[in-house]
């Protein structure tokens, strides 16, 4: 009686480890495209609220909507700015469509007020 010999058990896996690092390797790339993304859309939120800050500052001493503007178009290059006075404040709205990869548009808004006629 002959004994049959037997294959070796890493033969039938060979090449698994490839299979699987090739169908993860991208969702993996995807997800830290889309982490670094969404940190490149609250770092622009940040500049955002910075700016209307600085403007509702810059309205409240007097100066012109056109400085104000000016200041935010500096610091935030595409953002759209409203004001309006609400009894001793002037406040300012800014926004932003921040797009993340080609596909996702976050639209981000920031607000702030300051004192009117305040030196």
């Amino acid at each position: 009686m002959r004994a049959t010999p037997r294959k070796p058990l890493l033969r039938e896996d060979r090449g698994s480890v490839a299979a699987e690092l090739a169908l993860a390797l991208p969702a993996v790339v995807l997800a830290l495209l889309l982490g670094a993304g969404a940190l490149g859309a609250a770092s622009r939120q940040v500049a955002l609220q910075d700016a209307s800050a600085d403007a509702a500052r810059l309205l409240g001493r007097g100066e012109g909507a056109d400085a104000a503007a000016g200041t935010v178009q500096r610091a935030v290059p595409g953002a759209t700015v409203s004001s309006s006075l609400s009894g001793d404040l002037v406040c300012v709205t800014t926004s932003l469509e921040v797009t993340i990869g080609a596909v996702i548009r976050i639209p981000v808004r920031a607000s702030s007020c300051a004192l009117a006629g305040g030196l």
